[in-house]
């Protein structure tokens, strides 16, 4: 059998096993399993075990739990309330200023956490009902929270910038620093586009349930409590900034800057709130390990699935045919867009950046394209995967926590906002300073 048929048999065999409900990492490593003894024999089942776990002993995965239990600390504190409150402060004047302190929310909250679904939950369970309750169409508050949600895989630290840059052999600081930029310019997107929703769908200039005249009366109040809640954000954010900084300086590697910071995070979660109950401390343990173990888990799976379509010769074969076409290196690059797309919308991003980010790196780098740039794109596309059907995670972790509004709503509310990724793409292809910029300066 010639490795295109092999090779769309394996695709089709992995599709129909999520499609009924299989576990991402199940259904890469059954369809591994089965591929490899076709191909090899039995005896092949000793490098499925040595691929599986030599995977995963590389200690630069040691960063992924640290990253997702800084993340953790920080997201079962009340950090998020306390960053929705003091926004609000600042940006509540502008035109649909709610919904915008919201995406500015989940900017510093990815930042904080780096998890899109820790992101879009933590602030959507406050800023939703808020949202909804001075009036804001369903629509725009649940779109504004899916969309911001996304920025937590792009705005460092970024757990899938930690898998492209172990997967393909670049830099992690570089990588994260190429984010910078981009992220808060996907952000400025959402916000003008959020601006443009409120203003068609009837104003929303910071409306408010209270009168006029009780705001007078409790805007010092209100003044004083989000200074305070900002106060106490800023130790935080004091230790994202400590953690690029020894990223980018060289002064640590980045599985001991989230060693280090996870740790200071789990302590000021103790300390500022106050959460000295074993029972908030054992469910952060918890919900770092479940994560992570899932993460590791599809990581290693992933890697059993690429060996087996390269012993098969199907990784080789189809990214020779994708050489070999004949064409501009801006429509394979659009060519290239298109499968990230479709894989986002099936795939977690975990999954696709351990499949596809080897196979494509050789094609990027014979076409002269910027792997930290590639990276950018590449997170982009996986970001609108998040908001998309038919997986679109952010989509249902919203119908979580506002179980009322249809999916429709939440659907129609985020899709300005997947155009939006798109047209932040088509910028970065024009001005590929954008994401460059930034890490040419800092590291050359």
């Amino acid at each position: 059998m010639d490795p295109i048929t092999l090779g769309i048999i394996v695709a089709i065999a992995l599709i129909a096993l999520m499609a009924i409900g299989t576990p991402i990492a199940f259904a890469l490593g059954g369809v591994s399993l089965l591929a490899l003894i076709y191909d090899r024999g039995l005896a092949e089942l000793t490098y499925f075990g040595e691929t599986f776990f030599d995977r995963i002993a590389e200690f630069g995965f040691v960063a992924i739990p640290m990253f997702i239990l800084m993340g953790a600390a920080v997201a079962s504190s009340p950090t998020g309330r306390d960053l929705y409150r003091s926004l609000d402060l600042w940006m509540g004047k502008l035109p649909g200023g709610l919904a915008v302190s919201n995406i500015g929310a989940c900017s510093i909250f990815a930042a904080l956490s780096g998890s899109s679904p820790a992101t879009c939950a933590a602030i959507g369970k406050m800023g939703i009902p808020e949202m909804r309750m001075r009036g804001y169409p369903d629509g725009v508050a649940a779109g504004c929270i899916a969309a911001g949600g996304t920025l937590g895989i792009l705005i460092p630290p970024s757990v899938t910038m930690i898998i492209y840059g172990i997967s393909t052999e670049t830099s992690i600081g570089r990588l994260f620093i190429a984010g910078v930029v981009p992220g808060f310019m996907l952000a400025g997107l959402f916000m003008i586009w959020t601006m443009i929703a409120c203003k068609m769908a009837g104003g929303y200039n910071n409306p408010m349930a209270e009168s006029v005249e009780r705001l007078k009366q409790n805007v010092k109040q209100n003044v004083d409590t989000n200074l305070k809640a900002l106060v106490r954000v800023l130790p935080f954010l004091g230790v994202v900034a400590g953690i690029l900084f020894a990223l980018y300086g060289g002064v640590a590697t980045p599985s001991e800057a989230a060693g280090v910071g996870a740790f200071l995070c789990l302590a000021l979660a103790i300390l500022i709130y106050r959460m000295w109950q074993l029972g908030p401390i054992k469910l952060i343990m918890r919900d770092s390990l479940r994560e992570s173990v899932m993460i590791m888990l599809v990581i290693a799976t992933a890697e059993v699935f690429a060996y087996a379509l390269s012993s098969m010769f199907i990784t080789q074969t189809v990214a020779a045919a994708i050489a070999d076409l004949e064409i501009n290196r801006w429509a394979l690059m659009g060519v290239i867009n298109l499968f990230l797309l479709v894989a986002g919308f099936f795939l977690p991003p975990v999954a696709v950046i351990v499949m596809t980010a080897p196979i494509l790196l050789p094609i990027i780098l014979a076409a002269n394209f910027d792997p930290y740039w590639f990276a950018v794109i590449l997170t982009i596309n996986l970001e609108i995967g998040l908001i998309t059907p038919p997986v679109g995670l952010n989509l249902f972790i919203i119908k979580g926590i506002a179980p009322d509004i249809s999916l429709r709503d939440i659907l129609m509310g985020s899709l300005p906002y997947a155009l939006c990724m798109v047209l932040g793409i088509l910028l970065l292809c024009l001005f590929p300073g954008i994401a460059l910029w930034l890490p040419n300066l800092i590291m050359g």
